[in-house]
C-alpha cells in the first residue's frame, strides 16, 4: 500500500477540502472582526451618548462635560483591538476547533484571548497617548459586548450547523476501516450521534461481512482493507477512522500514509488504549476515543508572529552579535590556517536545503577524517558526535563549549533560514536516515536553539530530540519561545551537554 501515487481526483478533492477549510476560517476571522468593531462602537455609545443607569447616570452625565471624547480618536484603538484579538485568537486555535467543539470551549478561548486583548490595547493607548483622555470604562465595555457578541454568534452557528447535520445536510462521509468489536463500537457511536456531522459510509474489514450486518445499510462491508486507496476514490471519503484490533496494529503504518498521500483526514481508534503516536489530537464518538494528528501551530499568522520576533530580537542584539563574532574570528585566525566561517548544507523547512554558516571548529579536511571516525560516533540515530573529536582545533573546542560557533546562523535567521528558536537542522545525510515520522520534525523551520537544546543538547537520544520538536511544533506560543531563550542562558554558560 506505500508508494502509490494519489489518483487525480482525490488530489482535487484534497485541494478542494483545504480551500474549504481556509475560506471557513477567513469568513470566522471576518465575522469576528465585524462583532469585535460593532462590540466598540456599542461601548463607546454606552461610556459618551447614553445615560448609564441609575444610579450610575450622574457621573456619566458629569464626565460627559468635562472629558468627551469623539469617536474619530478611539478609530486606532479600535483597529488594533481588531488586529490584537485575532492575532489572540489564531494563536490560541480558535480557528481550528474540531467539529466536536462545544460552545464552551469556544467561550473559553474568546474569554482569555479578549482579555488579554485588551489588557494589552490598554497598556499601549495610555503609553502612546498619555496626553489625550481616554476613558477605561470603555474599553471594558468593549471587553463584555466583543466577548458576548463572538459567544453569541458563534452559538448561533454552531446550534444551526447541528440542527442541519442532524438532517442529513453537510454531513462529512465516514469509513472505519475494522470490523471488530472496537470497529463496530465506533460505527454504533456514529449512527447514535448525527449532530457530529458524520455520515457513515461504511466499514473494511478483511473478514468477509457476518450475516448479522444491519440490513439498513449503515454498516455496510466495503472490500477488504487492502482496498482503502480505491474504497476512498470511490466513496467519496473525507475522513477515516482506523479501528483495527491490535493484532493488526502492524497495517497502522501503511494506512496512515495512504490517507496522508491522498489527502484524506483520518483518527485513531486505540485498542486497548497503545498509543504510540507523538502527534495525537483526542475527541470521542460514543465514548470511544479518536485520535488524529494534531496541526502544526507555527503556520499562517502565528509563522508571521515569529518571524518579526526572530528580526527584532536580532536586530536588537546585532551589536553585540557583531562584537563577540570580530573577536571569535581573531582567534580562529590566529590559531590556526583555513577559512574563518565554515559552510554545509543543511536541510530546512518541507525539506528545503540551504546553507548554514558557523565559526570553523575543526581543522581544514574534517570531513574528508569524518569517514576515518565512523565507528567512533558517540551519538544516538543518525547524527555524528564525539565528545573528544580529534578533528577539533584549540579555539574551536572553546568555541563549542560556549556554542559562540553558531553566532554566524543569525544571518541564516535574518535570511529566513533559520529562526532563533526550532528544531536543530539537520544535513542531507542525516534526513536520508530518517525513519517516517522522523520528517515531520522538518515541518518548522529550524532554529538555533530549541527544547532539545535546553534539555541535553548533544546528551539528548536522536528520537527523544524528535519528540521535543514535534512537542514544540504543535504548541508553540511567543511565551514559550522566550522561556526556551531564557532557559538557554545558563544552559550556554555551564557547557551542559555540549561537545
Amino acid at each position: 500500500m506505500s508508494n502509490v501515487t494519489t489518483p487525480r481526483p482525490l488530489r482535487k478533492q484534497a485541494l478542494r477540502l483545504l480551500a474549504r477549510r481556509w475560506g471557513t476560517q477567513l469568513a470566522a476571522m471576518a465575522a469576528d472582526a465585524l462583532c469585535i468593531v460593532v462590540g466598540f462602537v456599542f461601548a463607546y455609545q454606552m461610556r459618551y451618548e447614553w445615560d448609564w443607569p441609575a444610579p450610575f447616570n450622574w457621573v456619566v452625565r458629569e464626565v460627559q462635560s468635562q472629558n468627551y471624547v469623539a469617536f474619530d480618536r478611539f478609530l486606532l484603538p479600535a483597529a488594533l483591538l481588531v488586529g490584537l484579538l485575532l492575532a489572540l485568537f489564531v494563536m490560541k486555535g480558535l480557528y481550528r476547533q474540531p467539529r466536536t467543539a462545544s460552545l464552551l470551549d469556544y467561550a473559553s478561548i474568546i474569554v482569555g484571548g479578549a482579555t488579554t486583548g485588551v489588557a494589552i490595547l490598554i497598556v499601549l493607548v495610555f503609553l502612546w497617548s498619555s496626553s489625550q483622555f481616554y476613558s477605561r470604562l470603555i474599553f471594558a465595555f468593549a471587553l463584555i459586548a466583543a466577548v458576548v457578541l463572538l459567544t453569541a454568534w458563534r452559538g448561533l452557528v454552531l446550534g444551526y450547523q447541528r440542527w442541519q447535520w442532524t438532517r442529513g445536510v453537510g454531513r462529512d462521509r465516514i469509513l472505519v476501516v475494522g470490523g471488530s468489536g472496537l470497529g463496530r463500537q465506533v460505527m454504533e457511536g456514529i449512527v447514535a450521534q448525527p449532530y457530529l456531522g458524520y455520515t457513515l459510509a461504511g466499514y473494511l474489514d478483511d473478514k468477509p461481512a457476518p450475516l448479522s450486518a444491519r440490513p439498513d445499510g449503515h454498516f455496510r462491508h466495503l472490500g477488504p482493507i487492502e482496498q482503502l486507496g480505491e474504497t476512498l476514490r470511490r466513496e467519496q471519503i473525507q475522513q477515516v477512522i482506523l479501528a483495527l484490533p491490535f493484532w493488526q496494529h502492524e497495517l497502522l503504518p501503511n494506512l496512515v500514509e495512504r490517507c496522508r498521500a491522498d489527502g484524506v483526514d483520518f483518527r485513531l481508534a486505540p485498542d486497548l488504549y497503545e498509543l504510540s503516536f507523538d502527534r495525537i489530537d483526542v475527541a470521542n464518538v460514543g465514548g470511544t476515543p479518536l485520535i488524529g494528528l494534531k496541526d502544526v501551530s507555527l503556520q499562517g499568522a502565528n509563522l508571521f508572529v515569529k518571524r518579526v520576533i526572530d528580526l527584532a530580537l536580532v536586530l536588537l542584539a546585532s551589536p553585540i552579535i557583531l562584537l563577540f563574532s570580530a573577536l571569535c574570528a581573531i582567534a580562529i585566525r590566529r590559531d590556526s590556517d583555513g577559512p574563518i566561517v565554515f559552510e554545509q548544507t543543511r536541510v530546512g523547512k518541507g525539506g528545503r536545503q540551504f546553507t548554514c554558516y558557523k565559526f570553523r571548529t575543526m581543522v581544514p579536511n574534517a570531513e574528508a577524517l569524518k569517514a576515518e571516525l565512523a565507528g567512533q560516533n558517540e551519538a544516538d540515530g543518525p547524527i555524528f558526535k564525539i565528545k573528544n573529536d580529534p578533528r577539533l582545533t584549540r579555539v574551536g573546542r572553546w568555541l563549542r563549549r560556549t556554542s559562540l560557533d553558531e553566532l554566524p546562523q543569525f544571518w541564516n535567521v535574518l535570511k529566513g533560514d533559520m529562526s532563533i528558536v526550532g528544531p536543530r537542522p539537520p544535513t542531507p545525510a542525516e534526513v536520508a536516515s530518517y525513519e517516517p515520522w522522523h520528517r515531520r520534525r522538518l515541518e518548522v523551520t529550524p532554529g538555533l536553539t530549541g527544547l532539545w537544546q535546553v534539555l541535553g543538547r548533544s546528551d539528548t537520544p536522536f528520537d527523544e530530540m524528535v519528540r521535543l520538536d514535534i512537542y514544540y511544533a504543535e504548541n508553540w506560543s511567543p511565551a514559550m519561545d522566550l522561556r526556551i531563550i531564557l532557559q538557554t542562558v545558563p544552559v550556554v554558560l555551564t557547557a551542559k551537554g555540549a561537545y
